[in-house]
């Protein structure tokens, strides 16, 4: 099981200057990726350009880009211009988004999520193969081109937690980004339920890229109740309170990776034998609990 670990807002405010030290350590103490998330601060891309030009090797990704306020058109331009200023290191994972926030912030529809994102990624993937499209759909209209010399198209991942949207991921893309999702659900529902799609498509074996909050401390309760006072609105929302009574708990807190280092080395080997490819690590806390977190599970890379 390869593991990255997240940069920017998800660990809390930060610089250009704090972006580029997030990745330029995750690259000295072997991170194998580092995944920028969109939220409500900096743009996902946009700081992985900043990072990844100034911090060779590292590989990077999204997770995720929602892409219900970004046309394929928009978002092919974005994701190839990272390619090319950064060396072709892109894993671009997109999302269908939170319906509440899609509805409330943007005005946009989110019904019919796994269809939008079927015929989403029917345009995207040619465009970004350099192709023109001329689509005019059911859902999303598109013609044109996107040219950016250099670029090479990114692998493309895609958040997936109901059985619809896994269908998609696993016929359409490289694998999915899940979030907040433990490894029961991981074991028995995402990775089965995204395997069989992808065979059935006559696709390689799909990644599956788990994003869970991580804390590495002594005092694991108090950790775990900070959690569930941050992330408590993810246990509400109905996308990821759906994947938590899957299985059986009652929030995030419940599902984070919190422990001492020998604690947190157990949950991650549940992980990889759920079927996990790749851990995305959040680190959470202060400072200097982010500090230890980040050291100790790069010991188990």
């Amino acid at each position: 099981m390869r593991i990255g670990i997240s940069i920017g807002d998800v660990r809390g405010p930060a610089s250009p200057a704090d972006l580029v030290a997030q990745v330029r350590t995750a690259a000295e103490l072997g991170y194998d990726t580092v995944w920028s998330s969109q939220a409500f601060g900096w743009d996902a891309l946009t700081s992985l350009a900043v990072a990844g030009t100034l911090v060779p090797g590292i590989p990077l990704g999204t997770a995720v880009v929602p892409v219900p306020q970004r046309h394929p058109l928009v978002l092919a331009s974005q994701a190839l211009s990272v390619q090319a200023a950064t060396g072709n290191r892109l894993t671009l994972g997109v999302g269908a988004g939170v319906a509440m926030m899609v509805t409330s912030m943007y005005g946009l529809p989110a019904d019919r999520p796994a269809a939008r994102m079927r015929e989403y990624l029917t345009v995207l993937g040619p465009l970004l193969r350099g192709e023109s499209v001329a689509h005019e759909g059911e859902l999303i209209t598109a013609s044109g081109q996107v040219a950016v010399p250099g670029a090479e198209p990114p692998e493309v991942l895609v958040a997936a937690l109901g059985p619809a949207m896994l269908r998609v991921a696993g016929e359409l893309a490289g694998g999915t980004v899940t979030w907040m999702t433990g490894p029961r659900t991981l074991a028995a529902h995402i990775v089965p339920a995204i395997t069989r799609a992808a065979e059935s498509a006559g696709r390689p074996a799909p990644r599956v890229v788990a994003g869970l909050p991580v804390c590495v401390t002594d005092d694991e309760a108090g950790v775990r109740e900070r959690i569930a006072e941050q992330f408590g609105l993810a246990g509400r929302v109905p996308e990821y309170r759906a994947v938590l009574d899957r299985e059986g708990v009652a929030g995030p807190q419940d599902v984070a990776v919190v422990g001492d280092e020998k604690g947190v080395a157990r949950q991650l080997a549940r992980l990889a034998d759920a079927g996990v490819t790749d851990y995305l690590a959040s680190p959470f806390g202060t400072a200097e609990e982010q500090e230890r977190t980040v050291r100790a599970v790069a010991a188990l890379i």
